[in-house]
């Protein structure tokens, strides 16, 4: 018997190929290596929607898209004030109004791509007492994410960083929240309500909840000198390592080694320490469980990325989904074009009933 769904195929599709064997992700026909330098955020989504949605003149139309989703600011943001960041932001795009197929608005995949950063900025604008910063329609995404939560204009070099960051995370694979989104797509419920469901698939710990518990693993450690005999402990206790170990990939998450170079260009406290942490729990982890390979994940270089460009913790999950909205909405266009209802068999373990005498 299959639990989890491993190994059954659920649906096709061009979008990603994850391969935990070899460690290797490919996104529409490009390593994740190479999709992380050579594309920014508006240039992965224009690759994942490729034959799938007007991708010309993404860029200009992504920014106008922006500006329009500042305008529903006023009437959302109410609702979601003083709940955690991941919770209202998904209060927010939930209060969307789906459009019609052949209309560009809000509630399309483009008009939800869009909405995810202005609605986040004005969220942490919000709770930080400070008036909130209207989109530039003329930014790149990455960039005017940093402009409207700063207020001010974003540095290039963290711009590019965060960029790196968001088309690293964009697709993979069947996880659980792109299945979310395509459960509903095949119901014909719409894009607001698909990705509103991945949003809260994506909210768990076990998902796109991990990064910010790394740096609370590394303020915990403090120093390295100290990192093998807390991982030791933290092992003996039964207890996981946040950052280290993948349900899919059996070898080194290529998504980690992408981010450890786009922070190693950053200016980071931690990352000296974070190296040191990183080797530490490989060789304990290398011990404590032989007979499986746990190496690191993307989780762990995500927190460190996302901690130098400049957010708190508490947007980590929120920054994933800003990336991984690029995802949802490529697979909800292609499960809405190719597919049908999922509608998968469970098997009944329950009591039987008495039969008659």
């Amino acid at each position: 018997m299959t639990t989890g769904l491993d190994g059954i195929v659920a649906a096709e599709t061009v979008m990603s190929l994850v391969d935990g064997q070899r460690g290797v992700l490919v996104i529409r026909g490009l390593p994740v290596e190479e999709a992380a330098r050579t594309l920014d955020f508006e240039g992965v989504l224009a690759l994942l929607w490729d034959g799938f949605a007007d991708t010309a003149d993404l860029k200009p139309r992504l920014g106008a898209a922006r500006a329009a989703a500042f305008r529903h600011v006023p009437r959302l943001l109410p609702a979601a004030a003083g709940l955690p960041p991941i919770d209202g932001l998904r209060a927010m795009i939930a209060g969307l109004a789906d459009d019609a197929p052949n209309k560009e608005g809000d509630g399309t995949p483009l008009g939800l791509v869009a909405a995810m950063p202005v609605f986040l900025a004005a969220l942490v604008r919000l709770a930080q007492g400070k008036a909130l910063v209207a989109p530039d329609p003329k930014a790149g995404h990455a960039a005017d994410l940093l402009r409207m939560l700063a207020g001010k204009p974003a540095d290039p070099k963290l711009a590019r960083a965060l960029d790196a960051y968001l088309v690293t995370v964009s697709d993979h694979g069947l996880n659980a929240s792109t299945f979310a989104a395509r459960v509903v797509a095949s119901t014909l419920a719409g894009a607001v309500a698909s990705v509103t469901a991945a949003l809260c698939a994506l909210k768990g710990p076990l998902h796109g909840g991990a990064p910010g518990p790394v740096l609370d693993m590394l303020d915990a450690i403090g120093i390295g000198a100290a990192a093998p005999g807390w991982i030791k402990a933290e092992l003996a206790a039964g207890r996981r390592l946040m950052g280290f170990g993948h349900r899919i990939y059996r070898t080194r998450d290529p998504r980690a080694d992408v981010l450890k170079s786009v922070v190693a260009g950053l200016s980071s406290r931690r990352i000296a320490m974070a190296e040191t942490v990183e080797k530490a729990a490989l060789v304990a982890l290398h011990r404590h469980r032989p007979d499986r390979p746990l190496d690191t994940n993307v989780e762990f270089y995500t927190a460190l990325v996302l901690d130098a460009v400049g957010l708190d913790r508490s947007l980590f999950t929120p920054a994933f989904a800003i990336g991984r909205v690029a995802g949802w909405t490529a697979h909800i266009l292609e499960q809405e074009q190719s597919g049908r209802l999922l509608r998968p068999d469970s098997r009944y373990v329950g009591p039987q009933p008495s039969l008659a005498a």
